[in-house]
């Protein structure tokens, strides 16, 4: 471990420990330093990957402070990881969303309320008009599901299912433009969903959420499967006279 990591996991103890709470400001560095039985310049490092990692907050001509540690700030740079993976994953991420969102949904339907309830049928309404306009559809789609999520009242699942969903919505658009009839068949599922919030039953309204995100899953999947089908055929193809080097 060096140096910089050893003051990182010192300063998080405290944190854990609670020695330093949400909103206190950290001793002065030389004084912190000691403390940790750590030299200055590993110090400085740790806190500034702290403060990137949005547990610490340095307010100039005031001091460094531990931030309120609330899930929507830990977890906000999921969005940006969940950005920077590779295509190649973007299975996964629709397998984290199956096993996250219909449990999620199940929740919502026994906590919602009308306003909330009110919310999430203007989306609906909005997805119903915007049928033949790909990227309004799945504008409304994405806020019909973080209104769902949100009715939950776990801010730390509303956070994590936002993190993704900027990837799997680009997934949504692509196949709104490439397979004919998916947004009547959105718009379906997410009729399903509704009526079942509306009704306040939880395993309806799991199992809808369950449909809807499978049905993605499996178009995705035989996409997946038809690249990676012609990738092998163009590996093993017979080379033809023209493509032979030298002629």
């Amino acid at each position: 471990m060096s140096l910089t990591d050893e003051a990182i996991s010192r300063i998080r103890a405290l944190i854990q420990s609670g020695e330093l709470s949400p909103g206190t400001r950290l001793p002065p560095e030389h004084q912190l330093a000691a403390q940790l039985g750590v030299s200055r310049n590993p110090l400085r490092e740790a806190v500034k990957a702290l403060v990137v990692a949005r547990v610490l907050d340095i307010r100039r001509g005031d001091g460094t402070f531990v931030t309120s540690l609330e899930p929507r700030l830990l977890l906000e740079g999921l969005g940006l990881a969940v950005e920077l993976l590779r295509d190649d994953t973007l299975l996964e991420i629709v397998q984290v969303r199956r096993m996250l969102e219909p449990a999620a949904t199940g929740l919502a339907a026994s906590l919602i309320s009308t306003e909330q309830l009110e919310e999430i049928g203007e989306h609906l309404n909005a997805m119903r008009a915007a049928s033949d306009d790909v990227e309004k559809l799945n504008h409304h789609d994405a806020a019909f599901h973080r209104a769902v999520v949100r009715a939950t009242g776990n801010e730390t699942l509303s956070t994590l299912l936002d993190g993704i969903s900027g990837r799997t919505l680009r997934m949504r658009v692509w196949r709104g433009t490439v397979e004919a009839g998916s947004s009547h068949k959105t718009v379906a599922e997410h009729e399903a969903i509704y009526n079942a919030l509306a009704a306040g039953d939880a395993t309806l309204a799991q199992a809808a959420a369950l449909m809807h995100i499978s049905t993605t899953e499996s178009w995705l999947r035989s996409v997946l499967g038809d690249v990676e089908g012609s990738r092998d055929q163009e590996e093993y193809a017979e080379p033809s006279i023209e493509s032979v080097p030298g002629r």
